[in-house]
């Protein structure tokens, strides 16, 4: 996912540097990302030179959550047509390319998350990536339909990136169980569930709403 920079065929170790190594000591089965002095032994890693970028593991795994965001948010702003786009596909584009971004890192992801599932709200590597997510759902502005009463536009936004991030961690958790070719259930899910979201916003819910909880049902029972 990160590479380290090389400089006169020297190895030049920065923050993407030690994500890396730490994403391969968790990939390989092995114990030395236990904590901080067996990763940096094992990697021939300075311990000064690893606290000037983390202050601990914990701030590595946080870190590579915020990385990923950070080239979905990229490859958003990249596209030229992005500004353009309604509430709706802008919120759909963001989940799309993130979920796009796991699929590059999904053996990391289940080994570090999946038996944590059930706790996903309550990690703590989670909490920047959390923040981040929450203020570019803000700047989508899908609050300010005009569909919306005015009494409760004023209030939609804090609910509006609140709900997306709990729409967001029950599409991961999904995601993780997905064994579909190309997570393909999983964009199914997306789908259905912001435009149950949208449709909510538009006070006309019924349908998408009985659409997405039709296709929950069967999946759960496929399970």
């Amino acid at each position: 996912m990160m590479c380290a920079k090389r400089k006169s065929d020297v190895l030049e170790i920065d923050d993407n540097y030690i994500i890396e190594k730490y994403m391969d000591s968790v990939l390989s089965g092995a114990d030395h990302h236990k904590n901080v002095y067996l990763f940096c032994k094992h990697n021939e890693i300075e311990e000064a030179t690893f606290y000037s970028f983390f202050g601990s593991l914990d701030g590595v795994k946080a870190s590579i959550w915020t990385k990923m965001f950070d080239n979905a948010e990229t490859a958003l702003r990249s596209d030229a047509q992005y500004e353009n786009y309604d509430a709706k596909t802008k919120l759909l584009s963001l989940f799309y390319t993130l979920f796009e971004i796991f699929a590059l890192n999904r053996s990391y992801l289940l080994e570090t998350v999946k038996k944590e599932q059930y706790k996903l709200k309550d990690l703590e590597q989670l909490k920047a990536f959390r923040k981040r997510f929450k203020t570019f759902v803000d700047g989508i502005q899908a609050y300010d339909n005009q569909s919306i009463p005015d009494k409760f536009r004023q209030r939609a936004k804090p609910l509006y990136s609140e709900g997306a991030w709990i729409q967001f961690l029950l599409l991961f958790r999904f995601w993780l169980s997905d064994e579909s070719p190309k997570a393909q259930k999983t964009d199914i899910l997306i789908e259905k569930s912001v435009n149950a979201a949208t449709d909510l916003l538009d006070i006309k819910p019924i349908e998408s709403l009985f659409d997405l909880g039709k296709f929950l049902w069967k999946e759960g029972n496929m399970r």
